[in-house]
């Protein structure tokens, strides 16, 4: 099966038309092609859990919906894109998963189109069991144990010795079943199952990450616990060699399927001896007889132990940054592409630059752009708002009986030019109505702003030539007759 189905092509169209961008993604990223979901809708997704004004539940609810479908490869690539989701996207969205009391309800998932479909069932079955696990994992501590802060300061190395031993418990179920996966490399032969374990891979090296620096801070407070406590912490270690040797083959089956081996962890056990020294400090606490050891040789064997597994975390975090550097690279080829893109379309067509960053006269003239008029504002602050210039015009100039011409006068009806009532009620600050109010309630008195232009049809009397008929001539001419 190839290809986007009539099926996908009638649902996509079936949301463009109720105008669900969101419904629309989510059934492009998990179409009928036997391939993972496109990085186009998974990058539109994870924008969407950012959004403020997005229903993080709406979104959720769509992925679960078409884990409805009997399609391998539809489910298959709805649970991808939430575990993407899970990883990438804001962190209200993991929160809200966590929320919920069930998931994905897949246990009994058989697709019987095929044999590839048999075969697929299986590992959609794992892998929604591990995406309903972690997401019970963050309801437990609050937080996602592939994003916690690592290093010496980090959450795993500095939380107390009770809730130590409460929260490795948790990272070892999810671990678990991550692991339960269980895939081969001849197992992975499609782009939907290869999406999943790069997901799940990225997620087994942070996860364990932070397992080992939980080991470590048990390891440096075992020898001052309780006889109770050491008791759980030697179990927990126990469990915790087990699994480090299937975290191992684990990365060996990703490195066969192509994973570059710098990416790759290097796991360092810790020695044998320090096994030994555990098993030999709870005896000492529970009375039995055990062999004589130094304070010296059980702190050397600790700090090697220690040591070992310091070197183990410290190569997790460099495939971790090594990622980052990636991702970030990555962004900025991206910057760059699309701005190489913008500089050949302002070649191609430079009037857009002009035309997008300042307004054309239609005339021909210039416009000196300011802020927009305020129309309910005072003049003096609209007199310098627009000023107006014609190329090639002249200004007028007269002799000695030149008199300027005036304007006709125009009779202003402020009632006829009142605007009409707003949605929403603007107040002065005595909070009466500004405009659109009742005659009997008070005066409106709009003032017009100033205007400056020098078209010649258009020109206002010279305001320091006085009119003729003028008391300020009359006065002159008294003075003149007197002197």
């Amino acid at each position: 099966m190839s290809g986007q189905s009539i099926t996908d092509r009638m649902t996509a169209a079936q949301h463009s038309v109720t105008g669900s961008a969101i419904s629309k993604t989510v059934c492009k990223a998990t179409t009928h092609e036997v391939m993972g979901p496109k990085k186009k809708h998974l990058d539109y997704l994870i924008q969407c859990t950012n959004e403020m004004n997005v229903n993080i539940p709406q979104l959720a609810d769509t992925l679960f919906e078409r884990t409805a479908n009997t399609s391998w490869v539809v489910v298959f690539k709805s649970l991808t894109s939430t575990h993407h989701l899970m990883v990438y996207g804001n962190e209200r969205f993991i929160q809200y998963l966590a929320s919920r009391n069930t998931l994905f309800n897949l246990s009994n998932f058989l697709d019987k189109s095929g044999l590839q479909g048999y075969d697929m069932s299986t590992f959609i079955r794992r892998y929604s069991r591990y995406l309903n696990e972690k997401a019970v994992s963050y309801r437990q501590v609050a937080f996602d144990f592939t994003k916690v802060k690592r290093g010496s300061d980090g959450v795993m190395r500095t939380v107390n010795t009770e809730k130590l031993l409460k929260t490795i418990p948790i990272i070892q179920n999810q671990m678990d079943v991550l692991l339960d996966f269980n895939v081969n490399a001849n197992e992975l032969t499609n782009g939907v199952i290869n999406a999943a374990f790069m997901l799940l891979f990225k997620d087994a090296i942070r996860l364990f990450a932070a397992y080992n620096e939980g080991i470590i801070n048990l390891l440096e407070k075992y020898f001052d616990m309780k006889k109770v406590q050491c008791k759980e912490g030697l179990d927990i270690y126990k469990k915790f060699l087990t699994r480090m040797t299937r975290i191992s083959e684990f990365l060996k089956v990703a490195e066969q399927v192509g994973i570059d081996r710098g990416d790759i962890p290097d796991l360092s056990q810790a020695p044998s001896s320090l096994l030994d020294a555990l098993e030999q400090h709870l005896a000492s606490l529970e009375g039995k007889k055990v062999k004589d050891s130094t304070a010296a040789s059980r702190a050397s064997t600790l700090s090697k132990a220690v040591s070992s597994l310091a070197n183990t975390g410290r190569s997790f975090t460099k495939v971790d940054e090594r990622e980052k550097q990636a991702a970030l690279d990555e962004e900025q080829s991206r910057l760059r592409a699309l701005k190489e893109q913008r500089l050949l379309e302002l070649q191609k067509n430079p009037s857009a630059a002009t035309t997008n960053s300042s307004p054309i006269s239609p005339m021909g003239g210039t416009i000196n752009s300011a802020p927009a008029i305020d129309l309910f504002s005072t003049p003096s602050s609209i007199n310098s708002d627009l000023y107006w210039s014609q190329p090639g015009e002249k200004k007028l100039t007269g002799g000695n009986n030149w008199q300027p011409k005036t304007a006709p006068s125009t009779t202003w009806n402020p009632a006829a030019m009142a605007p009409s009532v707003m949605a929403f009620p603007a107040t002065t600050p005595t909070g009466m109505m500004a405009y659109a109010m009742p005659p009997h309630v008070g005066s409106m008195m709009m003032t017009q702003p100033t205007m400056m232009y020098t078209q010649p049809g258009m020109m206002p009397a010279n305001p320091f030539v006085p009119s003729p008929g003028s008391p300020f001539v009359q006065i002159s001419k008294n003075v003149n007759a007197m002197g």
